[in-house]
């Protein structure tokens, strides 16, 4: 979250996933202003989990960089440009306005 914040990704939300699904215990969904942004807050997610010694990190998505997906077992994170995530709209797929999710702005 903190790397999140550092690099100024906007609307993030933390979504508990342990009593909706088995895939993950949490889900992360940001956004970037351009490719290019999405890019460098992927670049340092990664960088901060490696750095926490998590060496089992999937990442698709980034030679495009509309929407990054960063599998880090217990958490998933998506990086989105803001009309691919409202595209998408994975918040209301996994039910945002139920209890247990939190928007962090």
């Amino acid at each position: 979250m903190d790397s999140l914040a550092e690099m100024k990704a906007e609307e993030t939300v933390i979504i508990d996933l342990t009593a909706k699904s088995s895939i993950a215990d949490a889900m992360i969904i940001t956004s970037g202003r351009s490719n290019r942004h999405v890019s460098a807050i992927a670049d340092k997610v990664m960088e901060e989990l490696k750095a926490h010694g998590r060496t089992d990190l999937r990442i698709e998505g980034v030679p495009h960089c509309d929407w990054v997906l960063i599998d880090a077992g217990d958490v998933i994170v998506h990086v989105f440009r803001p009309e691919v995530r409202a595209f998408y709209n994975l918040e209301k797929l996994w039910g945002e306005d139920r209890p247990g999710e939190r928007r962090v702005v």
